[in-house]
């Protein structure tokens, strides 16, 4: 039999496609989950609160309704909590200097062809894929 969990990753991306388009028609702006975080952590986007509040809260509890399909999911994460915390870290230093993250830089970003989206996406993959050598293969901590 073929394997086929790549449908799930289709369905998710389609789904993340449909949403970004759905966000900028509605609101007139990128859908980017770092910016519409980092608006309510800093301050900046107050005016906005509660449609972002609404945003993060749908992100959280849209895989509820799933959850009877996956009884186990297998992750593949790290048990190392010290690899999980740096990881969180630099993606979040990451997002903050980059201007966005994969959401609107990846998804939103290159799919208007915005030359800004597309040079951070391909930055964003370099610097996972070295991350992931260095953290695996160099210092052998997931």
């Amino acid at each position: 039999m073929i394997e086929q969990d790549w449908i799930w990753g289709f369905v998710g991306g389609l789904v993340i496609g449909t949403a970004g388009a759905v966000y900028l028609l509605v609101n007139g702006r990128i859908m980017g989950a770092s910016g519409i975080l980092g608006g309510l952590v800093d301050g900046s986007g107050m005016r906005t609160m509660w449609e972002r509040i609404a945003f993060i809260a749908g992100v959280i509890l849209a895989p509820i309704p799933l959850y009877p399909l996956y009884k186990e999911v297998d992750t593949h994460i790290t048990g190392n909590l010290l690899a999980i915390v740096a990881a969180g870290l630099l993606v979040g230093i990451g997002t903050r200097l980059a201007n966005g993250c994969t959401s609107g830089h990846g998804v939103c970003g290159m799919s208007r062809l915005s030359l800004r989206g597309i040079v951070a996406t391909v930055f964003y993959i370099l610097a996972g894929g070295l991350t992931m050598v260095v953290f695996k293969h160099v210092l052998g901590v997931i």
